[in-house]
Formats: C-alpha cells, structure tokens, sequence
C-alpha cells in the first residue's frame, strides 16, 4: 500500500509540477481542462463498459451505492449541525459555509478512489469505485449538493428535472447502462473491441492522478481553521460511517472494505466547480481539497489497515 501511495503521489507531484513550470507555457488549467473532458467523455465510460461487462450483477450493485448514499447524506446532516454552530461563533459566510458543507460530504471517489481500489485489490474491484460514485454520489451531488450550493451561494438553483438531466448525459453513467446490458444480454464482444476499451480503460488512473496534481494550489484563506470540522468528517467520521452502514447492509469482503476506503476520500475535486457555479468561496474550496489531499496520504493507509485493505 506504501508504494501505491507513494506513487500516487509522485503523480500528483509531476502535476503539481508542470503547473509551475508551464512547459512551452502551456496554460495547465486547459491541460485539465482537456485531460477531463477526454476522461469523461472517452476514458471514463470505455472503463464502465468492460468492467461492467465482466462484473456480475449481484446484491453488491444495490448495496454499495446504498451505502453510498447514506454515508453522503449522514456526513452532509452531521456537516450541516457542526457548521450550524460554529458558524455563527467564527463568523463564516455563507458562501464559506457552503463549500464546507459540499467539501465534508463529497468525495474525489472517482478521481483518486478509483486508482487506490485496482491498486490494491485488482482492476476487478473497479466496479466498487464506479457503483459508489456514479451510482450513488454523483446523483447526490446534481440532486442535494447543487441545491445545498445555490441556497448558500448567489447562483441559480437547478430544478429537479435540471439535476436529472444533467445526471442522465453524464456519458460515463451511459456506460455503466452500456455494460451491465451487454453482460445481462449475454452478448459477446468481439475481442478487438474488449481490447480497445481496455487500452483506453487504463489511460484513466494515471491521468486522473495527474489531474489532481494541476489542480492544486494552496490559495490565501482567511478562514482556514473553518476547514477542520470538515476535515475530521471527510477523512475519519466518513468511512467509519461507511463502513458500520455496509455491514449493516450485508456487504462483507472487498465490497465492505472499498466502501469503507471510498468514505475516507478527500474532498472531491469536482466541488471546485460547483462553487464556481453558484458563486460560493472558489478560494475555500481549492484550499479544501488541496489540505484534505495531502492528509489523506496519512489518513487513507490508517482506513486501509482499519478494512482490511
């Protein structure tokens, strides 16, 4: 898990890295921009195809996204009492509290959870990250996170149908439907096929770790001790709260354990755009996910070793 880690690591810093050296002064927020968009749209639902190809449809499919949902919701009620009260106390903004809100619920499961889960337990375990994000928290996110966000921030909300639309043309969720058909229908990909979607597949960890390390910045905050409680609940309350909910459940083995990891993901990187989108703290928000990141290099090997992993 070390090395995993360790590597991971010396991605992000590579990222980290070219966004300071600007190489023929590249501007690295198009290199993200772009390394996402292919990620979406090509990558990301390539990998959804086969692994959902491959995968059985079992009990796991249902449970781990309930999981998934129920962690999110408990984390974000819990978020919305602390923050409730300390708010008031330390003088956060509204658009301040937003973020922290978003920030202590939501977490970088695709971007960093997806890697961390095949590293340990084999590309079969994929379909965990895929279940719990784009089964269970992506949802979330169009459906309560975006509402949360526009009652915080200046932006205008997005109606239920919005959320729903927005979830529905989300090409990696087509995916995920793409797979699980192929598998139930029983159809056989030709293997020239299977082959392409694993070639473009495996582009998808490395950079995705590479993106986190574009991403961060470590911007001036005036309230940056507003980001513990957020902190605490992202990293540690989190995957224990996933992982007594998929016990509970009937999840067991690797399903339980990458539930659990799953729930101690650092703040999702994705929260960077949705304060940009209804105009809560852009500032608050990197600033979460780059300390949230770095502490969940220390965090993450305490829940591995707590699961099993």
């Amino acid at each position: 898990m070390r090395d995993i880690l360790l590597s991971f690591g010396l991605i992000i810093l590579a990222g980290a890295a070219f966004r300071r050296i600007r190489p023929a002064a590249i501007d690295p927020d198009a290199v993200r921009s772009a390394i996402n968009a292919c990620v979406l749209n090509l990558f990301l639902p390539a990998l959804c195809i086969k692994t959902l190809y491959l995968a059985d449809i079992n009990a796991e499919t249902l449970l781990v996204p309930a999981t998934a949902v129920i962690t999110t919701l408990l984390s974000l009620a819990l978020a919305t009492g602390i923050y409730a009260s300390v708010g008031r106390a330390f003088r956060i903004a509204p658009e301040e509290e937003g973020v922290l809100l978003l920030g202590a619920a939501f977490g970088n499961v695709t971007y960093l959870g997806l890697p961390v889960l095949t590293g340990l337990f084999g590309d079969s375990s994929a379909r965990y990250a895929l279940y719990y994000d784009l089964l269970a928290t992506t949802p979330l996110l169009w459906l309560v996170g975006a509402a949360l966000a526009a009652r915080y921030g200046g932006g205008k909300g997005l109606s239920v149908r919005e959320s729903l639309g927005t979830i529905a043309s989300l090409p990696p969720v087509w995916g995920i439907f793409i797979g699980m058909a192929l598998h139930a229908t029983g159809f056989a990909l030709p293997v020239f096929v299977l082959k392409a979607l694993d070639a473009l597949g495996s582009v998808v960890v490395p950079v995705m770790i590479f993106s986190i390390g574009l991403a961060l910045t470590v911007p001036k905050v005036n309230h940056a001790y507003a980001v513990i409680p957020a902190l605490v609940l992202k990293l540690a309350i989190g995957p224990a709260i996933a992982l007594v909910t998929g016990h509970l459940l009937g999840l067991r083995g690797v399903a339980l354990a990458s539930s659990g990891i799953e729930g101690g993901m650092p703040t999702m990187v994705l929260s960077l755009l949705v304060a940009a989108r209804f105009r809560l703290d852009i500032s608050l928000a990197a600033f979460l996910i780059v300390v949230s990141t770095i502490i969940s290099f220390f965090s993450l090997p305490v829940v591995i070793y707590l699961t099993g992993g």
